[in-house]
């Protein structure tokens, strides 16, 4: 926690101008060109998944079978090299176009209980990627990598977690905790993805494929958590509105 709270320390202690947010300098021309590439297939990438999720809300086909060719279709693409360039961008939309509909179903819940927390959900994550993602580029190069180790064990906690509450059953509670330690973790590998991008762009890797992904897979998990933390306080106000209207 203490890695968490000096990385908002070290933001808030910046003097933040128009100024500010214009000085990519630290950031070569090829670095920039690179990143603008890597976010333009981002937002394809999830224009893509938003297909996916309306041909579940279509024919229903969200499951287990399209959550397994997500993650074969990403084991895939890395294991193409990288020369094959139209391939591997086509794996990616397709595996973008799976995890649509693997989240189908939580959609589909959001859009029946109420649209507009679908679309704060969206906007809401899609605010907190681009201030953290602009932080990281904005920030000292590999200031936030070290990070990475620590959200790695926050990962490892997530997955003993579920498989405990599979095993032995879970509760409301802990449900909940993995869902708001899992968006504090995965807010954080934005940050650390972002930078870790940008140094490997820096060193030579320019696979703005491989690095869409990552930033995709940080995307969705951040508004899943969202999602479903909006969703369970829109129908806690629903039933209060109930039991003061049977009052």
């Amino acid at each position: 926690m203490d890695s968490f709270s000096s990385f908002f320390d070290s933001q808030s202690r910046t003097h933040w101008s128009y100024s500010t947010f214009k000085n990519f300098s630290q950031i070569s021309p090829l670095v920039q060109s690179h990143l603008k590439r890597v976010y333009l297939t981002l937002c394809c990438a999830l224009v893509a998944s938003a297909f996916g999720a309306y041909l579940h809300i279509l024919w229903n086909i969200g499951g287990y079978l399209t959550t397994f060719a997500c993650f074969g279709t990403m084991i895939w693409l890395l294991s193409i090299p990288t020369y094959q360039e139209q391939k591997r961008v086509s794996l990616l939309m397709a595996s973008a176009v799976f995890q649509g509909a693997s989240i189908g179903p939580l959609i589909d819940l959001a859009i029946k209980i109420d649209p507009s927390v679908l679309v704060a959900a969206f906007v809401g994550t899609a605010l907190a990627f681009a201030c953290f993602s602009g932080a990281a580029m904005l920030a000292r190069r590999r200031e936030y990598l070290y990070l990475g180790g620590l959200l790695s064990s926050g990962v490892s906690i997530l997955m003993w977690l579920h498989f405990a509450s599979s095993v032995f059953g879970g509760s409301t509670t802990l449900f909940m905790f993995e869902i708001y330690f899992g968006l504090l973790v995965f807010v954080g590998y934005m940050v650390v993805d972002t930078q870790d991008i940008i140094e490997k762009a820096h060193l030579g890797d320019l696979d703005y494929v491989k690095h869409a992904l990552t930033l995709f897979t940080d995307f969705v998990a951040v508004f899943v958590r969202i999602l479903i933390i909006m969703l369970k306080n829109s129908a806690e106000k629903n039933e209060k509105k109930k039991k003061r209207r049977n009052d």
